[in-house]
């Protein structure tokens, strides 16, 4: 994203969000890399849940990951 990311609304709506909400994080680190959340159930299950981050700041929605999470079946050892 670079440069571009300061200029989208949705970046600037998530940052009044968080700040807003109190958080406050530092700002280290490299700062231009989108992170991502994934459920994998065991075995050949494979991906429940996959949710990238396509602006800095777009949050996975919770109960979506709750109930991926339930779907995980255990695996017999």
């Amino acid at each position: 994203m670079m440069l571009s990311g300061f200029f989208r609304l949705g970046v600037w709506q998530n940052f009044f969000r968080a700040w807003k909400s109190g958080y406050s994080g530092n700002l280290e680190g490299e700062g231009f890399t989108l992170g991502g959340v994934y459920v994998i159930g065991a075995g050949r299950q494979g991906v429940l849940l996959e949710h990238r981050e396509r602006e800095f700041g777009d949050k996975v929605s919770l109960p979506s990951v709750l109930e991926a999470a339930e779907k995980i079946e255990p695996q017999a050892s």
